[in-house]
């Protein structure tokens, strides 16, 4: 059997030289030139907002965790103290608020909702991080969603536990959210929180655990989750919300009083006519099960509604939806049923609706659709 000998052999035997480039690796730079590289590609412009919150609290001891002050630093230190930030996006800090967020109102959702809305609009910005309080971040969470007009990616992020304790969970929280808001793939899915590795929907997510950083739950699950820098998406929200949105911040300047009265047994009227004697345009009935209203307070409700305060059936309890004319005949009544939402994103949902309309038909359709 004939072997046949490498073809650069052969030549070699043969006597005759390979041609010049035959043999030649890559050219090396002349002395002086500098080699080009690939061009990088740009980072994400990303904007974080602070506004105080466990996140940007501080405790007396590192076994503290739950025990400190809320609010006490600023937003240049919390960047600082996550160096990774700056493999991620180009990151630049606002301080909003030093608050905790228990103790927002409904001027200083405006407020930031505004200065959200005047963030988005700015080509040198890609996406917006607002650090915030456990308490409430839910409530503001949805309250952007509904008015801040854009499809650029707006994260809320908080912690459980304040930057000194052991294991605190705000640096990783915080890298994840601005992570998620230079996304591209986070763009038009609305608000969204990152905490403990998830990413959720602002509209759906609440606050179930008060001493855990597993706080963060939404029936309907997350929409995702950051793993090692990545997003892994497995969901999207169908709720109209952002670009979708009939409303608008630029166009809102006050909110309505909005009550919330906790549904329980042996109850009294005086809770929702004090509400609605201080200033309530619409009462959110926490009810139990399916948003049930005692029989004894049907009157009471009913005659709120007569004198033009609106109705809404909710329930305390944490999963599932409020059907419209079970358990009470809404359509009777004229009274709104909050679907999905609790509570708490009810009363949200009622402020912002009802500085566009009274009608009630116009509001069970607002519930309905976000």
């Amino acid at each position: 059997m004939r072997r046949t000998l490498p073809i650069a052999l052969l030549v070699l035997m043969a006597g005759t030289a390979l041609p010049a480039h035959a043999l030649e690796g890559p050219t090396p730079p002349k002395p002086g030139a500098t080699a080009t590289a690939p061009a990088a590609a740009a980072k994400p412009r990303v904007v974080i907002v602070a506004t105080g919150g466990t996140i940007a609290g501080a405790g007396a001891d590192a076994a503290n965790s739950a025990t400190y002050q809320a609010a006490k630093v600023p937003v240049d230190k919390l960047i600082a103290a996550v160096p990774a930030i700056a493999q991620v996006a180009e990151v630049r800090g606002e301080q909003a608020f030093q608050i905790a967020s228990e103790s927002f109102t409904n001027a200083q959702l405006i407020e930031l909702a505004k200065k959200v809305s005047a963030l988005v609009k700015r080509d040198d910005v890609d996406g917006v991080v607002i650090t915030h309080g456990t308490d409430t971040v839910e409530e503001t969470a949805y309250f952007l969603d509904l008015v801040v007009k854009t499809d650029k990616p707006i994260v809320m992020v908080a912690s459980m536990r304040p930057s000194t304790a052991i294991s605190a969970d705000g640096a990783l929280n915080l890298l994840d959210a601005v992570t998620v808001a230079g996304a591209k793939d986070a763009r038009a899915k609305g608000v969204l929180l990152t905490m403990n590795d998830e990413i959720q929907a602002g509209r759906d997510t609440t606050k179930r655990v008060n001493i855990k950083p597993s706080a963060f739950f939404s029936q309907w699950g997350p929409l995702g989750m950051v793993v090692e820098g990545k997003t892994y998406w497995f969901r999207a929200p169908v709720k109209r919300h952002g670009t979708t949105s009939e409303f608008d911040i630029d166009g809102i300047d006050s909110l309505p009083e909005v009550a919330i009265v906790y549904g329980s047994g042996n109850m009294h009227p005086e809770p929702y006519t004090s509400a609605v004697a201080g200033g309530a345009k619409a009462i959110i009935h926490a009810g139990t099960g399916n948003g049930s209203v005692a029989g004894y307070l049907v009157d009471t409700l009913k005659d709120l509604r007569s004198k033009g305060v609106q109705i809404i059936r909710s329930s305390r309890v944490g999963d599932g939806f409020v059907l419209r004319n079970a358990e009470q005949p809404d359509d009777k009544y004229d009274w709104v049923v909050a679907h999905d939402l609790n509570p708490q994103k009810a009363k949200i949902l009622a402020a912002v609706a009802l500085t566009k309309t009274q009608d009630s038909k116009e509001l069970q359709r607002i519930f309905w659709e976000y």
